[in-house]
């Protein structure tokens, strides 16, 4: 054991693994309609059963958006397959035309700088049945979509890029109180990280690769669940511990992923009822990074 500031930091590492994001600007004329959409777009994570997972990197002020109004700036994930193309394709769009276009006053705006590019016209531009169109608005070109409310406006071309997947810090705490709070305040802080999204926030049910049930995917990891305790043999958990919340982190670059598990470990230091802060890593099974809390803490705390 480490300890920072009178807490208990497990000498670990965190797995995390290789992912393919696109990273979009999502716009609306009012608050409501901007949340309604982003909230909906990045809802119900699921890259663990070859699809994809989303979040939401940070809010955006009218004068950081190419429309000039009010913005956010989300990331949808899928794994790095062979076939991560038609995952990307597949999942990107269906997230953009059950979330967003059907919210009306939606933009979307391509925010990854890279050469490599899916075309929007295939799987979105074609809402609108051959009677869309092309146009250069805010020095871009975008697809508009006729729909009933009026229109819908994507930018055609959506840039993506390799990036790091499943980051992630665990606090072991007294009460769901503290969990809670801890859980609240890292998610929080992370929006000041540029280019990380938490697709869980304060996750409640950390998972494990092996599992008796595989048709439904990942199960719970047991011996990590407080109310196991004195009722299996193996279990983990500390004396005192009623609630362990894990914060997972989707960056665009290792060293995104790196400062934001930084940052998780200061919030944990900082609240009461966090009594040891550790990570979640599977003896390799599950990626091919590993993140050491030792490490972060010498270079970045």
């Amino acid at each position: 054991m480490l300890e920072l500031n009178g807490v208990q930091v497990e000498d670990t590492y965190c797995e995390a693994f290789d992912g393919i994001y696109v990273r979009l600007i999502v716009t609306a004329k009012h608050r409501w309609l901007l949340e309604k959409a982003v909230y909906g777009s990045t809802a119900l994570p699921s890259t663990v059963f070859g699809e994809s997972e989303a979040g939401i990197e940070r809010w955006l002020s009218p004068t950081e958006t190419p429309d000039g109004r009010i913005g956010a700036l989300i990331q949808i994930w899928v794994p790095k397959t062979k076939k991560f193309m038609d995952i990307l394709m597949r999942e990107t769009s269906k997230r953009i035309r059950q979330g967003i276009l059907v919210v009306p006053t939606t933009r979307v705006f391509n925010a990854c700088e890279s050469e490599n590019r899916i075309d929007a016209e295939i799987n979105v531009g074609r809402c609108g049945d051959g009677y869309e169109w092309f146009e250069r608005r805010w020095n871009r070109d975008v697809i508009v979509v006729p729909i009933m409310f009026g229109e819908f406006v994507i930018e055609r071309y959506l840039g993506y890029a390799e990036g790091v997947a499943g980051g992630n810090i665990w606090y072991f705490c007294e009460s769901e109180e503290s969990a809670l709070e801890v859980g609240e305040r890292a998610v929080e802080a992370l929006k000041d990280v540029e280019g990380v999204v938490t697709p869980f926030d304060i996750c409640s049910a950390g998972s494990k690769p092996e599992t008796k049930f595989p048709e439904i995917g990942p199960t719970t990891n047991h011996p990590y669940c407080p109310t196991l305790k004195g009722k299996i043999p193996d279990s983990k958990v500390p004396e005192g511990v009623k609630a362990i919340p894990e914060v997972v982190i989707n960056g665009t670059s290792l060293e995104a992923v790196k400062k934001a598990m930084a940052v998780c470990i200061k919030v944990g230091t900082e609240v009461d009822g966090v009594v040891r802060i550790s990570a979640g890593n599977y003896g390799g099974k599950l990626g091919r990074y590993k993140i050491h809390l030792k490490e972060l803490i010498e270079k970045y705390l």
